[in-house]
Formats: structure tokens, C-alpha cells, sequence
């Protein structure tokens, strides 16, 4: 039925929101002394989306905007030593180990004795690079696209790179603004699989989201049975 099937990365096959959120907790540590964690958790927030359009997204993208968001907060008061220890977060992230969502490395493999697969996820080229070199999972992927966004045009512009057809092709991952809805507004098929927690600039309007026919199931485990029963 598919002639390719595409995995986002993040939270998808490992975690990455829960490290995102543990070095949120330190950065507000960091800057306590000027204002309280609600402060500065927005204001990194507004920072980030402000910054997406000129740093994409990813580690780099994101301690970029700790920095500026703490220049804001601290009204120009931050001390080297408090932007150094900002820095070192970066470092941090960077180094973290990847960890694996349940049942990924099984239905990975499964998947790519059946079907090509492709790893599609957007952010920093070198720091998914890193993760998908760490992961173990590399052998198994035919192709991999690392892009700076995932919208219709992003997701047209790759089919057609590769002279596959919207409805020959799957995409498979964990955020409905990224993965699902610019999929299936070209005519492509696409599977929501939820993670825990949800990045505030990834979410979507019910309204929208029911808007719009895709298939979700509630956990990458229940992937492998589900192709099979829709081939059928």
C-alpha cells in the first residue's frame, strides 16, 4: 500500500521533550534571583517562537533564545557567570544520552524488512546527525531527510525529489502540526502517535485536528499490525 514510510525522530523513536524540560527547570535555577520560574518560562517561550523564523529549531536554536530571554529578564544584569552556566546547558543537552521509546528498535526493524523507510525530522543537521548515529537505528533507514521546517510545501517538495506519489507515501510521528495535518493537506496518509507531553509551539486546535482524517494509534508497538491490517 505504501511505497514509503517516513519516521519523525524526535519523541517519536526517543525522547526529547523530557531533557528540553529537565534544562528548562536548571535555566530557571539560574535566573530565580530575578524573576519567578512563570516569568521566565513564558518569556523563554515568547523568545523561541520569535526566534524560530531566524534559528529554526534544535539545541543551538534553543540556547540562542535562553540567552537572549535572560538578557530580557535580567534587564542587562546577567553576570558572565550566569550566561556561562546558561552555555553549559547547551553542552549539556548535547552530550545527553539517547534513550529509546519503548518497542522502537523492534518495530523499526521489522518495518525495514518490509517496507523502505525514511527518517524525516526537522532541526539541527549536526545535532540529529549525532542522535540518529547514537540511536543504533541508522542501518535501518534508506534515506534520511533532515529538514528546517515540515509544512505542505517542505513535505511536496520531498515526494517529489523522489517521484512518489502523496498516497504512496506514510508519515508516522508524535506532533500533529509537524507530522500529520501537512501530510495529509497534500493527499498523503499520516499516523499520530501521542507522546506525553506536547511542545507549546506544537499545538494544535482540536478544531483543527478533527478537521482533518488521519489515523492515530497509542503506541509505535501497535504500528507493524496496523500496516497489515489496512494492506488487507
Amino acid at each position: 500500500m505504501f511505497d514509503l514510510i517516513a519516521l519523525d525522530a524526535d519523541d517519536t523513536l526517543w525522547h526529547n521533550m523530557d531533557g528540553y524540560f529537565a534544562i528548562t527547570e536548571k535555566y530557571k535555577r539560574i535566573l530565580s534571583r530575578f524573576a519567578s520560574p512563570k516569568i521566565i518560562e513564558d518569556t523563554l517561550n515568547e523568545t523561541e517562537h520569535r526566534n524560530i523564523p531566524y534559528y529554526g529549531y534544535g539545541i543551538k536554536s534553543f540556547i540562542l533564545s535562553c540567552a537572549e530571554a535572560a538578557l530580557t529578564i535580567t534587564n542587562g544584569r546577567l553576570t558572565s557567570k550566569e550566561m556561562e552556566k546558561i552555555l553549559d546547558l547547551g553542552k549539556e543537552m548535547v552530550n545527553a544520552e539517547i534513550e529509546l521509546l519503548g518497542h522502537v528498535p523492534e518495530v523499526v526493524r521489522t518495518l525495514a524488512e518490509k517496507y523502505p523507510l525514511m527518517l524525516l525530522t526537522k532541526g539541527d543537521l549536526l545535532d540529529q546527525e549525532r542522535k540518529l548515529d547514537r540511536s543504533g537505528l541508522a542501518s535501518c533507514f534508506k534515506y534520511v531527510e533532515i529538514v528546517s521546517n515540515k509544512n505542505p510545501e517542505d513535505y511536496a517538495a520531498i515526494l517529489e525529489r523522489y517521484n512518489l506519489p502523496p498516497e504512496r507515501f506514510l508519515m508516522v510521528g508524535n506532533s500533529l502540526r509537524s507530522d500529520v495535518l501537512p501530510v495529509v493537506a497534500i493527499g498523503g496518509q499520516a499516523v499520530h502517535i501521542p507522546y506525553a507531553t506536547t511542545w507549546v509551539h506544537e499545538l494544535v486546535h482540536p478544531e483543527e485536528a478533527a478537521a482533518n482524517h488521519y489515523h492515530e494509534l497509542e503506541s509505535i508497538q501497535l504500528l507493524p499490525a496496523w500496516l497489515i491490517e489496512i494492506g488487507a
